[in-house]
């Protein structure tokens, strides 16, 4: 046994920004007992050449809350330790030099509006005034935050640690982590160069460093290195200390004040990844050759926005690989294939805006088990199993890259890396005109083209090239018959003596039923917060198959094992691959369905929510009686083998009724008409089912026992200071995507959460909560009145209290 270091709770290896963060809101939290390990020296990875801009905004409320907890942060820190850290609050400018880019700024504007953040619209003029060094001549307008700045990464990062060591973090530097030591599936401690230290959990901010380190113990990480460059110039005249930063996407570049001269730096499209074959030792404080043959292009953009770069004299040109993630968002939290190993990585360049809002996130998942609020957009596990491929990995991260700047067209789709997981239905609907999308590496539907029509998205912020086909398959799902392609579900079975027992804990609904029954259920937090989102099958005494959305097979899984009580025998399998699943919905689903099995689909026989084993074209198929569009329908989960005739056997079958394709995009517009709910967006971890009016999905009127059921018995005690809300727009020229901002009686009370068109009722829908401190109940609601910011002009909306669509009112017989 080697020798016994020291004895810790919590190890962190890195010392990088988000490593010291992480200590130093750990030390704050009172874990004196932890230990930060650098092989080399602090900052000596990837934070000590980073660019140091600090930005706050982005498309999610949350990420822009961790982002604005930094500058908070930042502002205080140097006072608190007594170390400089070269923060400024200098503002930041967006510049906008198209039409489609004005409409973009203008809709990152009202996002801004949404989250609270001051975000302002400036001619171009007005511009200039805050930026006198830079031309204009081809500026629409632009965006300044006030409250965005620039810092000097090593210093901030140094006084991190500072703080760190003054609540008794112990810091350890020169010293290399040889491995994980992990006995029985727990972390037993950490072998170093120096000794053994040993500890009960390990946070990995290794940086671009990550994804070597955990792999060593079964965890994935999906990032690469990719280089990034940015020059430093001497001194240019009438350069001030408080120039904002500035961000030209159209130019693909971005600029920041450095000792009277111009840090200018971007994101090319054809990026240059590095460490292919594996890194080189001891790469400390080290930079890469500079490329100015491949900077080349974006100086020849700058100069067109800076004149005076090109008689500046230049100090150097920085070329530094960082890591970058397949979407371009950072890897946080617990991993699922290890517990008690976390991972804070793949900062994408915004490593430093990310910083002190991501250590007080890591920090608090590794005490309590969770972060302070929904992290979904970083949290690890979206990834899944298309992320275990380096060179996937790698092709998808050169893409995000090479987007940093570009256009974030509304329902954009990656194009690298495909197709990659296939139904076995994906070569006949390519035939038929199937237009693709892609979650979690699998391929799905999204619309159908016409004959001779191209199955290709165009993008723009108007109405997009598929809106009609959408509405035309929307409209046969509701008056004939759709088949959807959803064989992407992630489908898990929990099986054992003491499965009942489990779910009966961790669902919020009762599952206690009846062989054969199918029940809809969410899974809490004990914040009551909505952690799953799904359906339960009881397939027999001891077993139940569970079905769940594509992109969060990863999460639900993960969370229902780790909420397991301790002791049941009941075991958690993906059976995902096992099954496709066609969706047959539509008013005309049963006389379909019944030309091909010559089992009983009458209500009396087969009635809501409940599953029958029925046969089909020789195969045995379960079905499911349950409809996410508001239709008659069934989901058919298909042994895959058998999915190709089952499909045959339906489009043969459905010539007389009227069957057609449909996608993904018409099962949102037929969603947002009946007010289902989509995890993610309308419900999540911050939201409760009392909150979001889906009570009636919990087992609230016995005793039985749930996770969450105190936090809801409380909110229905004391009420809510938030509830989610229906509006419509009827002005067909307005085009709802969603964190439009919601204002009653011309306060702002929050964002939709979710967005979109209805055909049947021919109106823009969203989905949204209303906020207000004092409490939130139905005579609030009632005697608001409201409108919504689109783009920063705002449009009277309605609030509705009850569905949209309803089968009766529009005549429509099942």
């Amino acid at each position: 046994m080697t020798e016994l270091l020291s004895d810790a709770k919590i190890v962190i290896i890195g010392g990088g920004i988000v490593g010291a963060s992480t200590a130093y809101h750990l030390g704050k939290m009172g874990y004196s007992d932890t230990v930060l390990i650098e092989r080399g020296k602090l900052t000596s990875g990837t934070t000590f050449h980073a660019a140091g801009l600090v930005g706050q905004l982005r498309s999610n409320a949350n990420i822009t809350q961790l982002l604005g907890y930094s500058v908070d942060l930042y502002k205080t820190l140097e006072a608190e330790t007594g170390q400089a850290t070269g923060w400024k609050m200098n503002g930041g400018l967006r510049l906008a030099c198209n039409q489609e880019r004005w409409t973009e700024v203008k809709r990152q504007a009202t996002t801004a509006h949404s989250f609270g953040l001051d975000m302002q619209l400036l001619t171009p003029k007005e511009a200039q005034d805050l930026w006198p060094m830079m031309n204009v001549d081809d500026v629409v307008g632009a965006a300044f935050l006030p409250t965005d700045g620039q810092a000097n990464p090593s210093d901030i990062t140094l006084s991190l640690a500072k703080g760190a060591r003054m609540k008794g973090v112990t810091i350890m530097e020169d010293t290399e982590v040889l491995e994980v030591l992990v006995e029985d599936g727990k972390i037993t401690g950490v072998l170093t160069n120096k000794g053994r230290i040993s500890c009960e959990k390990v946070v990995n901010c290794c940086g671009q460093w990550a994804r070597q380190e955990a792999k060593k113990v079964g965890v994935n990480v999906p990032l690469v290195s990719v280089e990034h460059q940015y020059m430093i110039t001497e001194k240019i005249e009438g350069i001030t200390p408080d120039l904002p930063t500035l961000r030209d996407p159209d130019r693909l570049t971005y600029y920041k004040e450095d000792v009277g001269g111009l840090v200018m730096g971007g994101y090319e499209p054809n990026g240059i990844p590095w460490a292919v074959k594996g890194f080189p030792e001891k790469f400390h404080f080290s930079l890469l050759d500079s490329n100015w043959d491949h900077f080349e292009q974006l100086m020849e953009l700058a100069l067109g926005r800076v004149p005076a770069l090109e008689s500046a004299g230049v100090r150097e040109l920085i070329n530094g690989p960082e890591s970058f993630t397949p979407d371009g968002n950072f890897i946080l939290g617990e991993a699922p294939e290890l517990k008690n190993y976390f991972v804070g990585a793949g900062f994408n360049a915004f490593g430093i805006a990310a910083g002190g809002g991501a250590g007080m996130a890591l920090a608090e998942w590794v005490v309590n088990g969770e972060p302070p609020y929904d992290l979904w957009p970083a949290d690890i596990r979206r990834f899944g199993q298309a992320h275990f491929d380096t060179d996937w990995v790698r092709k998808r991260t050169l893409e995000a890259y090479g987007k940093h700047y570009t256009m974030a067209w509304p329902f954009e789709e990656h194009k690298t890396g495909r197709p990659n997981r296939r139904s076995p239905l994906y070569d006949r609907l390519k035939e038929q005109g199937a237009c693709f999308g892609e979650k979690l590496g699998w391929e799905r539907p999204n619309w159908f083209a016409k004959k001779r029509q191209e199955p290709k998205d165009i993008y723009s912020f108007e109405r997009q090239n598929w809106f009609e086909n959408v509405g035309e398959e929307h409209r046969a799902t509701r008056e004939a018959v759709t088949v959807f392609d959803q064989s992407s579900f992630a489908k898990f079975k929990i099986v054992g003596p003491d499965a009942e027992k489990a779910l009966s804990w961790i669902c919020a609904n009762d599952v206690s039923k009846k062989t054969g029954s199918l029940i809809y259920t969410q899974m809490l937090n004990d914040r009551g917060g909505v952690e799953c989102d799904l359906t339960v099958v009881r397939l027999a005494k001891d077993a139940f198959y569970i079905v769940t959305g594509t992109g969060y097979a990863t999460h639900d899984f993960d969370w229902i094992k780790r909420n397991i009580p301790e002791g049941l025998n009941a075991h958690l399998v993906d059976v995902t691959s096992g099954f496709a699943v066609l969706s047959v919905m539509g008013p005309n689903a049963r006389k379909l369905l019944q030309k091909i099995t010559e089992d009983k689909l009458d209500n009396d026989n087969f009635p809501f929510g409940s599953m029958r084993t029925i046969g089909i074209a020789g195969a045995p198929v379960m079905a499911l009686r349950v409809t996410y569009v508001g239709e008659l329908g069934w989901e058919l989960h298909i042994p895959t083998e058998f999915a190709a005739s089952v499909f045959e056997s339906l489009s043969k079958a459905g010539e007389e009724v009227g069957l057609r394709n449909a996608g993904y995009r018409a099962i949102e517009s037929l969603r947002l008409e009946k007010g289902y709910r989509a995890w993610a967006s309308d419900i999540g971890p911050d939201h409760t089912p009392v909150e979001a009016g889906m009570s009636w999905a919990c087992k609230l009127k016995g005793d039985m026992a749930f996770k969450g059921r105190s936090a809801l018995e409380a909110q229905i005690k004391n009420g809510v200071k938030k509830r989610l809300c229906c509006f419509t727009v009827d002005d067909p020229n307005v085009v709802l995507l969603g964190r439009e901002t919601i204002y009653r009686n011309g306060q702002r009370v929050g964002w939709l959460t979710s967005a979109g068109y209805g055909f049947t009722v021919e109106k823009n829908i969203g989905y949204g909560y209303v906020r207000c401190k004092d409490g939130v109940d139905m005579a609030y609601l009632k005697s608001g009145s409201y409108q919504l910011e689109v783009g920063t002009e705002l449009f009277g909306c309605s609030i509705q209290f009850k569905p949209l669509y309803d089968p009766e009112m529009q005549k429509i017989k099942q």
